[in-house]
């Protein structure tokens, strides 16, 4: 009489299966319904790329500061007119992304240029004893996203 309150549907309708099968069945029907991992990953790297390119117009100072006072003066321009104009490109191939249009130029330019960051705050960690790590290692995970889905649309 007590087994039926520990097994299959208990009083109410209440499922007494064991957590593991319940979220099994739950990832399960996730995984079934969701995007594929491509238009995600794709989706979520032109998301971040177009933010990052509005920030970068709404406050340019605050990504000028990335720029070390012995690299400003290889700019051919101010640090802050040198993030603005990043802005302009980010929000239009992170839009580009989202939109699936021009995916394998936008994101070979993001991988290029994630990767150019790359080793240019790996310079600076060197340099200036570990300044913008934290940046680094951020970027290494986003550059690494952008490579993949310029990997994926050139399929």
């Amino acid at each position: 009489m007590l087994s039926g309150l520990f097994s299959g549907s208990g009083a109410y309708g209440l499922s007494m299966d064991s957590l593991p099968a319940r979220t099994a069945r739950f990832a399960s029907r996730v995984a079934t319904r969701a995007p594929a991992p491509a238009t995600l990953a794709r989706a979520g790297l032109g998301l971040m790329i177009l933010l990052a390119g509005v920030h970068k117009l709404a406050a340019p100072g605050a990504w000028a500061v990335y720029v070390t006072d012995w690299l400003a003066p290889w700019l051919v321009v101010s640090p802050v007119t040198f993030m603005l104009v990043n802005g302009v490109l980010e929000v239009g191939f992170g839009a580009a992304l989202i939109a699936d249009r021009f995916t394998a130029v936008s994101a070979a330019v993001a991988a290029v240029s994630l990767t150019a960051t790359i080793g240019y705050l790996g310079l600076v960690a060197l340099v200036e004893g570990g300044l913008f790590l934290d940046v680094l290692v951020r970027d290494v995970g986003l550059a690494a996203l952008a490579w993949a889905v310029l990997v994926e649309a050139l399929q």
